[in-house]
């Protein structure tokens, strides 16, 4: 048959200008079933090879049975196999011009045998019935930024596993993490990463196959289940995405035809090559696949990995990098391949997540491409996070003098559209988990990640939270071993359990909360001064400026009987949410009886109200309509 016909020069020649945005319905292994015409069609981007063939089962990994032809000195070599090969293995086999045969795995591979073993899978990926169409229709015009956003951040292997240790599958998460997420009251989960990963202890970020959705968990229409199930019950999903950087193993893409075809040098923190973005065919690659996880498998956006080791050229490289032809160090290639890729996505998915994980104060991160930002929707805040944090360790006395590391975050908080992290990065390596992290005695400890999560859920900024988080596990992140799910047997884990649950129940509950998220119309501070306490009193508000809310956070194992606080308006006032519940594991220290407002001036409002402050504690208060008797 005509190979044209399947892909043309013209594809090639977009693939070569980085603009063949779909590449992976040309390049690869697919099916073709058209009338008389069946077979397996590859095609496969190999510049300045001798000869490439493909070998697998099917020919008895013979070279010579299946040798692919160069198409016009393109560097892009096909091959036609009148025989459907679905389910069978095979690699490239590649040789060089000096003499060197090269076994790959296909870049392009919609699946890939289950690690250690490397060959890629011959798979078609049609045949799935989808029954989320109510879901995508509502997210192409939903506006993101105005819509509550918890994100539960899960590394599948060490969620929950079977008795004996396996994995759980695809359908297993559709049914027990789905339920979970539901419980729970989050709004999103994001996978850390699926594509094909030889080493479990990369946590997926060391990836080979950048189109093969892993095996570990079952098979790709296993995946689109997952995420069907997800959509029809209400649930995002957000796929964390690396396309900075890939592993060097022998069958993935370092070396390809023998010399740096994918990548430009090597990233000297985390062992890998980084991608050549000054190679146009590498955007074709990049681009293709944030289309091809939103597009195949329905997936709601990106978590971009490590965008600050992109867009710098000297970021761990020591003394082994060049400046621009600016004489700067920022990546210039880089720049525009994030800019195209964003307008890319945006143009074919316009209500899809593109959030960046970006760790400097790069301006301009969420802003348009138009207005010279690199077009991305969110940014993960690490700098609230490296903050609050640090706050957060500190011993009870050392926090008075260190109250600014809460307070700075509000300079910049609307600078971008933030997400804010606490992620599985900052539970593992030494660093401890959220509820270790925590100074002072048991009770304390608890106490102290309330106060932690309430003042979380009160910022400007979406919300993430890495498993475990929302239990207290008390013992760093194992990407080897499930999650220590025994905890909730005993009395103050459960109780911190119901705690997330329904302080996430009062985020998405309340509007204030989230639907003015990016201006400082949504936040206004009552009380950032008060380091002697170390007590933060600020108030969120909805679009509607009389639905607001009243966030009061101490910060210190004390309690005050009478307390005053300002308040932006007259009127009663009722505690809606209080963390020092008996229920949530606290003291009971709460206001159960309305608040009225004051005619006394306090801390720059006209009016105030007292009220009871429990230690280590978030009151949430809101304004009641009507005339109340106090």
């Amino acid at each position: 048959m005509g190979l044209e016909r399947l892909l043309s020069i013209e594809e090639i020649y977009l693939f070569n200008r980085g603009e063949l945005y779909k590449s992976y319905t040309k390049f690869g292994a697919h099916i073709i079933e058209e009338g008389t015409i069946q077979g397996t069609f590859f095609a496969v981007w190999v510049p300045e090879a001798e000869a490439v063939s493909v070998v697998g089962d099917f020919n008895n990994w013979c070279a010579e049975h299946n040798t692919m032809s160069e198409v016009s000195n393109t560097g892009v070599w096909t091959l036609f196999v009148p025989k459907i090969l679905q389910g069978e293995l095979y690699k490239y086999e590649i040789q060089l011009k000096g003499g060197a045969v090269l076994l790959k795995s296909d870049p392009f591979a919609f699946n890939s045998e289950v690690r250690p073993l490397t060959a890629s899978r011959v798979y078609s990926l049609e045949g799935y019935d989808w029954l989320d169409q109510k879901w995508v229709s509502q997210r192409s015009t939903s506006h993101l930024h105005e819509k509550p956003m918890l994100i539960y951040e899960v590394h599948l292997g060490s969620w929950r596993r079977k008795e004996q240790g396996d994995f759980y599958n695809w359908r297993d998460f559709a049914d027990e993490l789905l339920k979970y997420v539901l419980e729970m009251g989050y709004t999103h989960i994001e996978l850390m990463p699926i594509m094909e990963h030889p080493f479990d202890g990369s946590w997926g970020y060391q990836v080979t196959g950048y189109y093969s959705c892993t095996s570990r968990y079952g098979n790709p229409h296993d995946f689109m289940h997952f995420i069907d199930r997800c959509h029809q019950a209400g649930i995002g999903v957000i796929l964390d995405w690396v396309p900075g950087h890939f592993v060097k193993d022998a069958h993935g893409l370092g070396r390809f035809n023998g010399t740096a075809l994918y990548e430009k040098d090597e990233h000297g923190q985390w062992g890998t090559y980084n991608f050549d973005l000054s190679k146009t065919e590498v955007w074709s690659f990049l681009i293709s696949n944030a289309l091809f996880w939103l597009e195949t498998f329905h997936l709601d956006g990106l978590r971009v990995d490590g965008v600050s080791s992109m867009l710098y050229l000297d970021y761990e490289q020591g003394k082994a990098w060049k400046r621009n032809i600016h004489g700067g160090r920022e990546n210039l290639q880089a720049i525009a391949f994030m800019q195209r890729l964003n307008e890319v996505v945006f143009k074919a998915y316009p209500g899809a997540l593109m959030i960046a994980e970006e760790a400097t104060d790069w301006p301009l991160v969420t802003a348009p491409t138009y207005l010279k930002g690199l077009g991305y929707n969110f940014k993960w805040n690490m700098g609230w996070m490296n903050d609050t944090l640090r706050y957060m360790h500190l011993e009870f006395p050392q926090r008075k003098d260190n109250h600014s590391l809460l307070t700075f975050s509000l300079t910049y908080a609307f600078s971008e559209n933030f997400v804010l992290p606490l992620s599985h990065d900052e539970v593992v390596h030494g660093k401890q988990s959220l509820l270790d992290k925590m100074p002072g005695d048991y009770w304390q400890k608890f106490a102290g990640l309330r106060s932690l999560m309430g003042y979380f859920m009160g910022h400007p900024g979406k919300k993430l939270m890495f498993m475990g988080g929302e239990f207290a596990q008390f013992i760093e992140w194992r990407y080897d071993a499930e999650l220590d799910w025994q905890l909730l047997e005993y009395e103050m884990h459960k109780k911190y359990q119901d705690y997330v649950k329904d302080l996430n129940k009062l985020y998405r509950r309340e509007k204030a909360f989230w639907e003015n998220d990016h201006d400082w119309s949504g936040f206004e501070w009552l009380d950032a001064d008060n380091k002697e306490q170390s007590i933060l009193v600020f108030c969120r508000r909805a679009k509607d400026p009389q639905d607001f809310l009243i966030v009061l956070i101490n910060l210190q194992p004390i309690y005050y009987e009478d307390f005053r606080i300002g308040v932006p308006q007259k009127g009663n006032y009722l505690e809606i949410f209080n963390s020092d519940q008996e229920i949530y594991g606290g003291s009971n220290q709460h206001n159960s009886s309305l608040l009225v407002a004051e005619d006394i001036a306090w801390r720059g409002q006209a009016v105030s109200l007292r009220l009871k402050v429990p230690p280590l504690a978030t009151v949430v208060l809101k304004p009641q309509s009507g005339n109340w008797i106090n």
